[in-house]
């Protein structure tokens, strides 16, 4: 299975973390802090959850494909059902169905063994471009 971390410098810039990955699977969390991630009604900005469902999301759909294949988001429908504070927020992302061209993907985000956010999306599947 192809690595899958925090290579690229938003997900540094967020404080993503990879916890585990694998089968369709995959678990990453972020510790929110205060300073770094409220939005000005005192609890994390919306964007913040959003980006670690979205990631996860996409780890467990590459934790299935090739190397020579990559996924991108087409869409997902975020629900936000609490305001996240400071602490560790968890996401689980569950690949329940892959197409040949689209997958469907499952999250759910906790704070404290609390579901605070819950995500369905469909993400592309397709040839990686050649290098070049």
């Amino acid at each position: 299975m192809r690595p899958f971390g925090q290579e690229f410098e938003f997900a540094r810039a967020l404080g993503l973390q990879m916890v585990e990955r694998g089968d369709g699977r995959c678990r990453m969390a972020i510790d929110i802090e205060r300073e770094r991630h409220f939005n000005p009604q005192g609890v994390a900005h919306g964007g913040v959850a959003y980006s670690l469902a979205d990631t996860a999301m996409g780890g467990a759909v590459t934790s299935l494909l090739s190397d020579d294949f990559w996924c991108a988001t087409l869409e997902i429908k975020f629900n936000y059902h609490v305001g996240v504070r400071e602490g560790r927020l968890t996401c689980d992302a569950t690949v329940l169905h892959r197409g040949k061209r689209i997958a469907n993907i499952d999250a759910r985000l906790f704070q404290n063994d609390r579901l605070v956010a819950s995500a369905n999306g469909n993400f592309a599947i397709f040839p990686a471009p050649e290098a070049g």
